[in-house]
């Protein structure tokens, strides 16, 4: 049988974040393949992790910066090693490069963290975007991981456009591998509740993830309040994983504005609201909420960063907004006009098959694997800059590691 080996940067949750829900779709497509799959990571276990041995999935727990990995690796001997992120490439890549050379090396970028860091910067900045991605060190390392593997899995056309445009990355080596939904999945939202069941605004996000926490601070400071003002009936309900003190100190029950932290069920919040309000000022990669928004018949008002990746010439089950006052009056009005509501909700089920069925985009990964299986060598051998980004990469974390790894040793000789 098969193996691969997941390399996690955290536990798969799915109820928490669009991250976990990526992950699940990526082990199902492999476990579809009969891959035998171990997920191993450095994290702590979490309550809300979903339970991957349900699936026949093994799971390990590994270290940093220990040559017990080296080990691990020998043992399961994998056929295909994939990176959650970036981060674990750079920890682990080289390991695997010295232990596996023949395996298959994807990096899944969940999105292109650069990419968000560099628009945060942006927003206070009179610097170009563009400017401040080419200086961004973070670039440079998200850039050289994706050399050193095989196949990068892209999440948005927009970063897949960026990866080949502005960074010159051969298309051979990058994939554009969006959510992956089921047909089922995609219609979901013809049973869910139709407006006149629904009432109030809702907005959610893990709050560990940095855009979230900085749209509800925007909705709290500027948006809410002038929606309000002309619709001083409806609340605005926050909800999301893992929210700290600061986010809670913003509800306030006389201005309407309540914040309930983690949702027991997205689907059952998303179907009792009315509209979702995400004016997401910076970010990368699909959002989430966005589709799950769609899949529960939930229409959205959000920006063109909320959008990215998901609307094609602007079509939305709601609104994409340019400005403070647009995002306003589109606010009062989708919520107000019932005929308008029904006729943007219509809008999601075209968009998710158009753009999400995994029927559609499964096919093209299955033959990219296969390929790189046959004609690996040959596929390397086209990656010049990846294999001298290898042999410098190796060679520094190699040293470094074993530095970090001895001096560890030595603390725990030193308490005994």
């Amino acid at each position: 049988m098969k193996k691969l080996l997941v390399i996690g940067y955290v536990w798969p949750e799915p109820t928490s974040s669009a991250a976990g829900s990526r992950m699940l779709q990526l082990l199902k497509f492999f476990l579809e393949e009969n891959y035998h799959i171990t997920f191993a990571t450095t994290a702590t276990t979490s309550k809300y992790a979903f339970q991957l041995e349900l699936l026949g999935i093994e799971t390990a727990k590994i270290e940093l910066n220990n040559s017990s990995f080296d080990n691990f690796l020998l043992a399961l001997d994998p056929k295909i090693v994939l990176f959650d992120r970036f981060m674990m490439e750079e920890q682990y890549g080289w390991r695997v490069d010295n232990h596996c050379p023949n395996a298959l090396k994807i990096l899944d970028t969940e999105d292109l963290h650069f990419l968000r860091n560099a628009r945060k910067k942006h927003l206070n900045s009179n610097l170009t975007l563009e400017g401040i991605i080419l200086n961004s060190d973070l670039a440079k390392r998200e850039i050289a991981s994706i050399y050193r593997c095989d196949l990068s899995l892209i999440i948005s056309e927009f970063e897949m456009e960026l990866l080949k445009t502005l960074f010159k990355i051969p298309v051979e080596i990058i994939q554009y591998l969006p959510y992956l939904l089921s047909e089922a999945e995609i219609k979901k939202a013809d049973s869910s509740p139709i407006f006149s069941d629904r009432k109030d605004f809702m907005f959610i996000g893990n709050f560990l993830h940095e855009p979230n926490w900085d749209t509800v601070r925007y909705l709290k400071q500027s948006i809410w309040p002038k929606i309000r003002k002309v619709l001083s009936n409806a609340q605005l309900n926050i909800y999301g994983a893992y929210p700290s003190e600061k986010v809670f100190n913003l509800q306030n029950k006389k201005e309407s504005f309540l914040v309930h932290g983690r949702a027991g069920s997205v689907d059952e919040v998303m179907q009792k609201h009315r509209i979702l309000l995400a004016p997401i000022q910076f970010g990368a990669g699909l959002k989430g909420k966005m589709i799950d928004a769609m899949q529960n018949g939930l229409p959205s008002i959000t920006t063109k960063i909320g959008a990215e990746g998901i609307s094609k010439n602007n079509d939305w089950n709601g609104f994409i907004c340019d400005t403070e006052d647009e995002i306003i009056q589109k606010s009062i009005q989708l919520y107000t006009d019932q005929k308008l509501w029904l006729e943007k909700r219509q809008y999601a089920e075209s968009i998710l098959k158009d753009r999400f069925s995994a029927s559609k985009y499964i096919p093209f990964l299955k033959t990219q694997i296969n390929n790189l299986e046959t004609n690996i060598n040959d596929h390397r051998n086209k990656n010049f800059t990846g294999k001298m980004l290898k042999f410098h990469n190796n060679r520094s974390t190699y040293f470094m590691s074993k530095f970090i790894e001895e001096k560890e040793k030595n603390k725990k000789s030193e308490t005994i």
